[in-house]
């Protein structure tokens, strides 16, 4: 989750960085202008639109970042590593395990749950820097 923030956190910077190496022009509009005035009768401002395509944008994101995740841990784990991984924090829907758990079920101590589970960590943060 912390990835999916920072890649979120990332996104909304460059977009502030478009917008503030544009030059301004008498075009401009503010986020409180009003743009059209909805079934109901209510204005529509700018900033409604944008807030909505905002939780768009991140639900994209999101299923992208999930998407790279999935494939990363097919790519460069082994089977061994990706059983642990699966297992420990339930990726395909699964549910989420101890360590001590996931040792029961794999036949391994704990504390190689632990090392295997490291180690396929920062695999996985390599890979998807």
């Amino acid at each position: 989750m912390l990835f999916l923030k920072v890649l979120g956190e990332r996104i909304a910077n460059e977009i502030l960085m478009y917008f503030r190496s544009q030059k301004k022009t008498a075009q401009d509009v503010s986020l409180s202008d009003y743009i059209e005035t909805g079934n109901d009768g209510a204005a529509l401002s700018l900033m409604d639109v944008v807030a909505q395509d905002e939780d768009l944008l991140e639900k994209i994101s999101e299923r992208e970042c999930i998407r790279r995740m999935i494939e990363a841990v097919d790519r460069v784990l082994t089977k061994q590593e990706r059983q642990v991984i699966v297992l420990r924090y339930g990726l395909g829907g699964g549910t989420p395990r101890r360590q001590r758990e996931v040792a029961q079920i794999t036949g391994i101590s704990r504390s190689y749950v632990s090392r295997i589970e490291k180690k396929a960590i920062r695999k996985l943060y390599n890979a998807l820097q």
